[in-house]
Formats: C-alpha cells, sequence, structure tokens
C-alpha cells in the first residue's frame, strides 16, 4: 500500500513545490529599482537597422583554388 502513495502524491508534491517558489519569488525576493524601468518607459523604442552581412563567397571558387593548391 505505502508504494501507491509516492506514484500518486508526486503531482501533489510538484505543484507545492512550484507555488513555494512562486510565492518566495513574489514575497521574499528583492524587487528591482524603479527607476530604470520608468525612464525606459518614456523613451520611445527606435530599432537599430540591421547590418548587412558580407556575402560568402562561391562554394565553387573556394575549391578551384583549394584544388589548385596542390
Amino acid at each position: 500500500m505505502y508504494a501507491l502513495i509516492i506514484p500518486a502524491s508526486t503531482p501533489f508534491v510538484l505543484l507545492a513545490t512550484v507555488l513555494g517558489l512562486s510565492w518566495w519569488e513574489d514575497h521574499i525576493l528583492p524587487t528591482p529599482p524603479a527607476g530604470p524601468v520608468e525612464a525606459l518607459a518614456e523613451a520611445p523604442f527606435t530599432p537599430v537597422a540591421p547590418v548587412p552581412l558580407p556575402e560568402p563567397g562561391s562554394v565553387d571558387a573556394a575549391l578551384t583554388r583549394a584544388d589548385a593548391g596542390r
């Protein structure tokens, strides 16, 4: 009978662990300072243009140079 208690109670133990960690995160851990968050909320986000990637050399040219060096 005791062999059935562990598998049956495992989901409840995991749920209690997650709920406990969530409570601990909300009530025990320090909250970050509110200054930078408010500054970010006021400043509009302007996306930066992506840097163009250099075009890779062709595979044929690389193989030709490798074969020519032999």
